[in-house]
């Protein structure tokens, strides 16, 4: 996969939301034939991710046991065209011309279906701007 073609998702702990919408959106680009791959990251990665986190997307059919939140670093952001932040800021990140949209969804934390049917519809629509 071309790395031109990266989707760059942001959160504070790289642990919850930008983890979610990564995972469903390579699932979802991939049935769709559309050559993005999204990666998650975050400004303050957790060191693991959180239980709840892990049991929800479980549920999901995602497994995101072993999964170690990636620190966003400018080498990580260069190849991205599409940097989506749920918080942080990016600017000190992102390559010029990459497109930045900044969404705000409600707090994993706080419940886990009701973030991740919000972070699953935009990303819908981030798939459907992709595609036409």
């Amino acid at each position: 996969m071309p790395e031109q073609n990266l989707v760059l998702f942001v959160c504070l702990h790289a642990s919850a939301k930008s983890l979610i919408a990564a995972e469903y959106f390579n699932e979802r680009a991939a049935e769709q034939g559309v050559p993005f791959h999204a990666v998650s990251a975050g400004t303050e990665p957790d060191d693991s991710v959180p239980p709840h986190v892990v049991a929800g997307m479980r549920g999901d059919g995602y497994d995101v046991s072993q999964r170690i939140p990636l620190r966003l670093t400018r080498e990580l952001a260069t190849p991205a065209r599409i940097a989506v932040s749920f918080e942080p800021e990016l600017a000190d990140y992102v390559p010029p011309g990459c497109i930045v949209e900044r969404w705000s969804v409600p707090a994993v934390s706080d419940d886990y279906a009701i973030a991740r049917d919000a972070i699953k519809a935009r990303v819908d629509g981030l798939l459907s701007k992709l595609t036409r």
